[in-house]
């Protein structure tokens, strides 16, 4: 098949090109159904025309389904997809990628899908398919899931499935809210992962951050200490990664600390932490929860971020923190090899 993809490459590269685009929208089609043309427009990045042209071929291959309520991709088109999965990141050299990535990072396990995640919507999505298809590879009997917030991990909630129903598992949320959109908190999360696996959820309704004298009082409460014991007992732990000045712009931070921010070039966050691109911690806040030195007692970490405006972030992260796989898609990863 190599073979064959280079000569492709050679000699009509434009066909690839059709193939990509034609890819991207039976993708978005399956995952966002029904949806009409102005939103296929957008997830996929192309202008409305360039999509009605495509959607009418589509339509006459048998591959896409158009009703008064939205488009839909016909089983044929699902069989087609499902095929190409496998060609496309062949097609891509992901393979390539992924082996590369992993020695950059110096990481022993790296999933990457096509795409760019930074504007085309369905990229998370399937992101999320990759780490669910992990989850259940990992998941046993009683184990706990920690989840962090932000919209790539709600995108995994977004696709998950039932698990495995005969065994039992706890989600929660890894920390406090950030008081951003309620789809995107840890807490919403973890719940919508567990009602949709089958699993069971504990809450944890704190804020994030906390001043010293909020976090000392809520430490003492019987029922916070019981829940953060059980984050901090967690067996897998779902996290992304932050671009460092917009989650602290998220958490509405003091100017003086903005200002300590950029003073040290902060490139990343996660789980509270602050760091510059040789992974230094350059602040952190107060936050229930899990903490950095936590992961080293937990047996999967799982990292899901991408986009290529991610790339800096997720490169400044991995100097640091702890994490058993990266899952992250096509564009961020030829940016961290590229920077």
């Amino acid at each position: 098949m190599k073979a064959i993809v280079n000569l492709q490459k050679q000699l009509v590269p434009d066909l690839l090109q059709v193939l990509e685009v034609r890819f991207a929208i039976l993708q978005s089609v399956s995952l966002f159904h029904p949806i009409g043309r102005r939103a296929l427009s957008e997830n996929v990045g192309l202008t409305e025309r360039q999509v009605r042209s495509e959607v009418d071929f589509l339509q006459e291959q048998g591959l896409l389904e158009i009703t008064s309520k939205g488009m839909y991709v016909t089983k044929e088109g699902k069989r087609l997809l499902e095929e190409l999965t496998d060609f496309m990141g062949e097609l891509k050299g992901i393979h390539v990628l992924r082996e590369r990535l992993k020695e950059k990072l110096s990481l022993d396990k790296v999933i990457i899908v096509p795409g760019n995640s930074d504007g085309q919507e369905w990229v998370k999505q399937e992101m999320g398919k990759a780490c669910i298809a992990y989850l259940k590879s990992i998941i046993t009997a009683n184990n706990t899931i920690a989840v962090t917030g932000g919209s790539t991990i709600a995108a995994v909630a977004d696709v998950m499935t039932p698990l495995n129903k005969e065994e039992d598992y706890l989600f929660v949320p890894a920390r406090g809210a950030l008081g951003e959109k309620v789809e995107n908190q840890a807490t919403r999360i973890a719940e919508e992962m567990a009602k949709k696996s089958r699993g069971n959820y504990s809450l944890l309704y704190v804020p994030d951050p906390l001043s010293e004298a909020a976090y000392k009082s809520l430490m003492e409460e019987p029922s916070i200490q019981a829940i953060v014991s059980k984050i901090k007992q967690a067996d897998i732990v779902l996290h992304g990664v932050g671009d460092a000045l917009k989650m602290a712009n998220r958490r509405k931070t003091p100017q003086h600390i903005l200002d300590k921010l950029k003073e040290n070039e902060a490139i990343s966050e996660a789980f509270g932490y602050y760091f510059d691109q040789d992974g230094n911690t350059v602040y952190r806040v107060r936050t229930v929860g899990l903490h950095l030195h936590d992961l080293n007692e937990i047996g999967h970490v799982v990292t899901i971020a991408g986009g290529q405006s991610k790339a800096k972030a997720i490169a400044s992260y991995f100097e640091a923190g702890k994490s058993d796989l990266l899952i992250t898609d096509e564009a961020c990863a030829r940016e961290i090899l590229e920077g």
